[in-house]
């Protein structure tokens, strides 16, 4: 798997650099945003990296460039900037997930696997982003999902757990993992536990006649299988 990772800061860069490789993965690295828009609209890569604060060209500009030309390469933000607005701003540009500074190694792989694990599973339209499980479709570039074809409501939280569990469907998915995905949205410590099990309940619901359920596993977490 080709990465660019563009990254402005060279300690950062070089540790990150070192350690995706480690992990089996050619890197390329963007010291500028100026770079890393040429490079991304001009060379083939399977995932971008791309801080937000880079310099001569933004981060957000690389991004929407980005975007705009190859739509299926998903594309991964690092910010310094822990703001609710920051974060909408980048997923709005075509951002498929973000990370915030100061952050993990094992935390951006395991990002990264998910990014393209969904990027492989994109559904037979051919648009990225599009997942199709039984009578679900899962528009993570439009923000859309349906059932049955018609609009299927769903409020952040329950967005970022269904986009979760449709990742690592058929895979147990963790409270540890859930509260992950919903960092950033108002969330105390330990309060992912409380608010759990009515979010799993809402989409338990809103799930039915989809052909896809949501089964506890007791220790463990969840599970989003496919129904008999």
């Amino acid at each position: 798997m080709r990465l660019l990772l563009a990254e402005d800061d060279p300690t950062l860069a070089d540790a990150l650099s070192a350690s995706l490789r480690g992990a089996g993965f050619e890197v390329v690295l963007a010291p500028n945003g100026a770079v890393a828009e040429y490079l991304l609209l001009n060379q083939p890569f399977d995932l971008g990296i791309i801080d937000l604060g880079l310099p001569m060209v933004d981060g957000l500009t690389v991004l929407k460039r980005a975007h705009a030309a190859h739509p299926e390469v998903p594309l991964l933000i690092l910010t310094a900037l822990d703001s609710l607005e920051s974060r909408v701003a980048g997923l709005n540009a075509g951002a498929d997930d973000y990370l915030t500074k100061p952050f993990d190694f094992p935390e951006l792989e395991a990002r990264i696997g998910a990014l393209l694990r969904r990027a492989r599973r994109s559904g037979p339209s051919g648009r990225a982003g599009v997942q199709t499980e039984g009578q679900l479709s899962f528009d993570r570039e439009g923000r859309r999902a349906t059932l049955h074809g018609a609009p299927l409501e769903l409020s952040p939280r329950e967005w970022l757990l269904l986009d979760l569990m449709l990742t690592q469907h058929g895979k147990v998915v963790t409270k540890e993992q859930i509260g992950q995905a919903w960092a950033g949205e108002g969330n105390e410590p330990g309060a992912v536990g409380g608010a759990l099990e009515v979010y799993i309940h809402r989409l338990r619901r809103k799930l039915e006649g989809s052909g896809l359920g949501i089964r506890t596993v007791r220790g463990l977490g969840y599970l989003l299988e496919t129904l008999a």
